[in-house]
């Protein structure tokens, strides 16, 4: 505080010659002119906004108000959501501009870092049918490694830009419509610090950064955080920058009853809330009476319900209107009010030129891989929305911690800054999966896996993976996958492994006859093309072995397994979600060439196609699938047959109980959406399926078809899809199921 003080005082003490100079170098629309008497005879009026998470929404009330008495604003100071809606206003965005963005923003979406299903590589896609858990800890070095937060920020910030970008090249606050400071914690020291130039987007990030939710932001060396640790009412700035008369917005939660408190949560929050409170009530003891002091009678809004925003937004406009006797002390009269607003100016809203593009690349990959995917180009003007694309799919690679984009002025030229800095916890990461069924008729499974997977081996950025799963079903693999251009458009992939399966064989009325146990190593190496981030063309090579024994049932001899075989494989991938899709498409159509010369136990040939389509409205889903496949000549060998049965896949039966040569299916599921919320998404459903197995294509048709359906509830869990069910088929024939694990697949 003592730097801010000596820089205002420096300020004042200057000459009225140079102050004279200074003015008319300062660009026009942000010139106060000097000629207005009401300029030169009220007081200079600082708006101090406090922090208090979606509490803070109270400041666009507060705004609206002061805008319709005709109270000039001169300074704002905003700490932690008051830094945001601060910055906001004096960035030239009116009270009712703010009041929409934050009635319409979706704040669930804002706060969640994981990527649009849309921006993801395709390459990341196809994690979402493992049954691996999202989340990611890092693993390198032989140590376990978490991030600083749970939400890096990575959307909020990217929407900060876009309100702000009208004044995104303005570093020196002071030069903004409204002059403006935001109040952040030095998290090494604890200390205020006051951010007064560089970048307004980031400044405001850092200023509202809470411990342990979103990430610090490191600003001149210095890991910034939430100011309200420091400073939630600061009301001190407002007054070093000038401030003869304050307005004071505190839109704390102050203190919780102790007979409230009831758990190690409750316990936290009150330490929290009485670091604020403490700190609060010191600035708002400097308060005179010619100050005026607005507390919103916000309730049980807490911190974090910025569902609740448009009632705190009611709420600051209710609490200014009962201070309104106190605030007409300094409102202008139309004309000067006019001319306040007039000197005040209102930046260009043109989106500016760009006359060139660099990148600060702070990961592994080379600078190509960031490059190659943004658009802009050198001479056009930026457009917003698709440069948020392009960003979103860079981050869509999943190996960086934050992607931001800055304007700069160098020699007279605007400049497009793309910053993206890696993972702190990367580039290796651990993942646990758990997935188990039961239906409750004697078959059950239960596998608990493990995936490591290494990213940016190289500039390129290859990955290495390797995972294993014990339970009932063990096995382990590795794979290599390796672009060869920065896009990834062009790839090459190994996979070697090892796997132990169980296949059982049913009799018409479903009992079980034999269990086989299928061991089987085996390597692919494929080829392909990536088409943007929502598809794969892919060519390869597949070779296993192995033999499948009896387990259970009759003993009789061991069945050597051997494929060798080429594929072709077209994906097209743009589900939204892969357990519990609301809108999108999947399609697949695959062909398998088996050939003895390339080491199959015999000749033959497979084709199958798959598509899935999505559509939603409100809380309601329709998700229908066809698929179908067919083997040439009725050829295949056992491990090669197709498979249907168990939730689903034509529910009521037990898993995979059907088995044969060729292979038809189609399902209609409905869903309603019970709950959505960030830990747990809850849906209950229903679905009409038909299909079946034939071993010769001439038995293929509709009236040697089982038709089935079921009822549902499925959960969207950190840990995965969990389903409990019921199926029955027209064959008399029922199940119930409890499932972890994804569902909507068709494979063999």
């Amino acid at each position: 505080m003592d730097s801010i003080d000596t820089v205002w005082r420096n300020r004042v003490a200057c000459s009225k010659e140079v102050l004279v100079l200074v003015l008319l170098l300062l660009p026009a629309p942000f010139v106060q002119a000097a000629d207005d008497p009401a300029a030169a005879h009220r007081p200079k009026i600082g708006l101090v906004l406090g922090g208090g998470g979606a509490r803070g929404a109270a400041h666009a009330g507060v705004l609206k108000v002061l805008e319709e008495l005709h109270v000039p604003v001169d300074y704002v100071v905003g700490t932690s959501m008051g830094s945001v809606v601060g910055g906001l206003y004096a960035s030239g965005m009116s009270p009712e501009q703010i009041e929409r963005e934050i009635r319409t923003m979706n704040w669930d979406d804002l706060f969640k870092d994981e990527p649009a299903r849309a921006n993801r590589s395709f390459r990341r896609k196809t994690d979402d049918y493992t049954y691996a858990a999202k989340a990611k800890a890092g693993f390198n070095g032989g140590k376990l490694q978490v991030p600083f937060a749970y939400i890096h920020g990575q959307k909020f910030d990217l929407a900060i830009n876009r309100l702000t970008l009208n004044v995104i090249e303005v570093k020196d606050f002071d030069r903004l419509p409204i002059p403006f400071l935001a109040v952040a914690a030095d998290l090494g020291t604890g200390k205020e610090v006051v951010l007064a130039k560089g970048s307004l987007p980031l400044s405001i990030r850092a200023s509202m950064a809470v411990p342990a939710v979103f990430d610090p932001v490191e600003i001149d060396g210095k890991l910034l955080v939430d100011g309200g640790i420091a400073d939630n009412v600061p009301v001190s700035v407002a007054r070093s920058m000038g401030a003869e008369v304050v307005i004071v917005v505190d839109v704390g939660e102050g203190l919780t009853d102790s007979k409230d408190i009831k758990n190690a949560l409750d316990v936290s929050g009150q330490l929290a809330n009485i670091l604020f409170t403490l700190n609060t009530e010191k600035q708002l003891k400097s308060l005179s009476s010619r100050d005026v002091l607005i507390r919103p009678s916000l309730g049980d809004i807490g911190g974090s319900s910025f569902d609740r925003a448009a009632e705190a937004i009611t709420a600051g406009e209710a609490a200014a209107r009962s201070a309104t006797e106190a605030l007409r002390r300094y409102s202008l009269s139309p004309e000067q009010y006019a001319r306040y607003l007039a000197q005040r100016g209102q930046p260009s809203m043109e989106p500016p030129m760009i006359d060139f593009i660099r990148i600060e690349n702070q990961s592994r990959v080379s600078d190509d891989v960031i490059s190659e995917r943004i658009t802009a180009k050198i001479g056009e003007p930026l457009n917003v929305k698709q440069l948020e694309q392009d960003i979103g799919q860079i981050y869509g690679l999943e190996i960086f911690e934050s992607v931001r984009y800055d304007l700069v002025r160098e020699n007279g030229k605007t400049g497009l800054m793309i910053t993206a800095k890696e993972k702190g916890w990367g580039p290796g990461y651990l993942q646990f999966g758990l997935a188990s069924s039961n239906d409750f008729k004697g078959d059950n499974s239960f596998r608990l896996g493990m995936l490591y997977t290494l990213t940016e081996i190289n500039s390129l950025n290859g990955e290495w993976r390797v995972s294993a799963q014990v339970g009932d079903e063990p096995g382990i693999y590795t794979v290599i996958h390796q672009p060869l251009d920065p896009l990834s458009r062009y790839f090459v992939a190994g996979r070697v492994g090892y796997l132990q399966s169980n296949m059982n064989v049913f009799d018409s009325a479903g009992n079980m006859l034999a269990r086989y146990q299928l061991t089987q190593p085996g390597l692919e190496l494929s080829t392909g093309r990536e088409f943007g981030t929502w598809g794969e063309g892919r060519i390869g090579y597949f070779r296993s072995g192995g033999e499948a024994k009896i387990i259970i049932g009759a003993p009789s001899p061991n069945i050597t397994l051997d494929r060798g075989e080429l594929f072709v494989r077209l994906s097209d991938d743009k589900l939204n979600n892969v357990n519990f899709p609301r809108y999108g498409h999947f399609a697949r159509a695959e062909y398998l060439a088996d050939r003895k010369s390339l080491g199959a136990s015999n000749d033959f040939d497979q084709m199958g196609a798959i598509y899935s389509q999505a559509y939603s409205w409100e809380s309601n889903t329709v998700f229908g699938s066809l698929f179908g496949a067919v083997t040439k000549d009725d050829n295949a060998p056992l491990e090669s047959l197709y498979r249907l049965g168990g939730f689903l896949r034509l529910s009521g039966l037990q898993e995979s109980e059907l088995s044969g040569q060729d292979a038809g299916f189609m399902t209609l599921v409905y869903m309603r959406r019970l709950a959505d919320s960030r830990f747990l998404g809850a849906y209950a459903g229903a679905s009409i399926e038909a299909g079946n197995v034939w071993q010769n294509r001439k038995d293929i048709t509709f009236d040697n078809s089982i038709i089935a359906g079921s009822a549902f509830l499925g959960f969207d869990t950190p840990i995965g899809p969990f389903y409990l069910a019921y199926g029955h088929t027209n064959t008399s024939r029922d199940s119930l199921y409890i499932y972890l694990g994804p569902r909507f697949e068709f494979t063999k």
